[in-house]
């Protein structure tokens, strides 16, 4: 496997895919996504503005969306293929049928290492 998951923090080997089930708890207990939700994944460079009020990147460096009916989060090869060897952040929100948003993990660490060849 060339993917490491603790706690919040994934590193992977660039250009690999990852498959990794998410669970969304809500006031302690889990939450089963339905139609009409929209789960999200997000991924940024770690560096803040000068303030350290928001990111430097004004969009995210990549986005998937996951499932609501498997909460399988799907990286492809080609998603960090071009991503240089790094740590980055990245949240998974998810927007509600009501249209209710939680970003239920914030500011976990997302590490690309390199590939031997």
């Amino acid at each position: 496997m060339s993917s490491i998951i603790k706690g919040t923090s994934i590193t992977l080997t660039r250009g690999d895919t990852l498959r990794v089930k998410i669970n969304i708890t809500v006031d302690g207990e889990e939450y089963t996504p339905v139609a009409g939700d929209s789960v999200r994944f997000a991924v940024k460079h770690n560096t803040m503005n000068q303030k350290r009020s928001e990111y430097k990147d004004t969009q995210p460096l990549l986005i998937k969306q996951i499932p609501y009916n498997t909460m399988i989060l799907e990286l492809e090869p080609q998603d960090t293929k071009s991503l240089p060897f790094d740590t980055y952040v990245y949240d998974i929100e998810i927007t509600f049928e009501d249209g209710t948003v939680d970003t239920f993990i914030t500011e976990a660490k997302f590490t690309i290492t390199p590939e031997v060849h």
